[in-house]
């Protein structure tokens, strides 16, 4: 297992420090196999059947005020059960660009079963 603040997230940043750009704040999910790496671009199979949620971002304490950006959003499984094996978030609600990404064992869902997520990128 694996998370990564992704080289295009460091893009991500930078342009957000110059004023422009898009906040990542778009979370989604992906069902295939693979270990995350800091050059990768998208997740592994990102699920086309659920549309990416937008989460809701906050600054947070975790050694210094204000040092690890979050965001926290819920995704539910509308169509046909599936494991869940990394997730992902993304400055835009379709394409875009991975800020950081995760990949962890299987979660089996059922339709009608949802995942929360909180994700947590730490400036130190």
């Amino acid at each position: 297992m694996a998370t990564f603040y992704t080289t295009g997230g460091r893009s991500i940043t930078t342009n957000r420090l110059k004023g422009t750009g898009t906040e990542p704040n778009f979370i989604a999910w992906g069902t295939g196999a693979g270990t995350t790496a800091v050059g990768d671009t998208t997740l592994f199979t990102e699920s086309a059947q659920e549309s990416r949620t937008t989460g809701t971002s906050s600054t947070i304490l975790t050694a210094t005020a204000g040092d690890t950006y979050q965001v926290v959003g819920t995704i539910t499984v509308a169509t046909a059960g599936k494991s869940i094996t990394n997730a992902g978030l993304f400055d835009a609600s379709s394409s875009g660009n991975l800020f950081m990404k995760g990949d962890f064992g299987a979660i089996a869902l059922n339709v009608g079963e949802s995942i929360s997520f909180t994700i947590k990128v730490q400036f130190s």
